[in-house]
């Protein structure tokens, strides 16, 4: 059975591993910096040498096309999603401060399947040193 920490310990540890997971993100980013680099340097020689393949002794390379779309007029997009009866075009998902203020404004009005799920979360914050 493990000895119980006193609760000033678990917050010093909580704060120590936050740290270092702050730490650790810095030096994520440096690499993600150093991938899309290398990327950028690969994606360029498949476009000059206009392949969507290449296989290497380290590895294949494999060049795709990813379209993305977005929409600046997001009434018009809802007008014509009504209009063609187009709802699969949006994802399936709830904005959850959007459906909070809903509900609050209408308790009565409950979307049949919806489902919720509560729970308390902590901050921790560092103790402020006086000067």
């Amino acid at each position: 059975m493990t000895e119980e920490l006193p609760l000033e310990k678990y917050v010093e540890a909580y704060v120590k591993v936050r740290d270092v997971i702050e730490e650790k993100k810095e030096e994520l980013s440096s690499l993600r910096e150093q991938l899309d680099t290398l990327t950028d340097k690969l994606l360029e020689f498949c476009n000059t040498e206009n392949l969507d393949s290449v296989k290497t002794k380290a590895g294949t390379i494999t060049r795709r096309v990813r379209t993305k779309y977005w929409t600046n007029d997001w009434s018009e997009l809802h007008k014509f999603i009504k209009e063609n009866d187009a709802l699969h075009l949006l994802e399936a998902r709830i904005h959850q401060g959007n459906m909070l203020e809903y509900l609050q404004n209408n308790p009565d009005k409950l979307p049949v399947g919806l489902n919720s799920n509560s729970s308390y979360a902590v901050v921790v914050r560092k103790p402020t040193t006086k000067s």
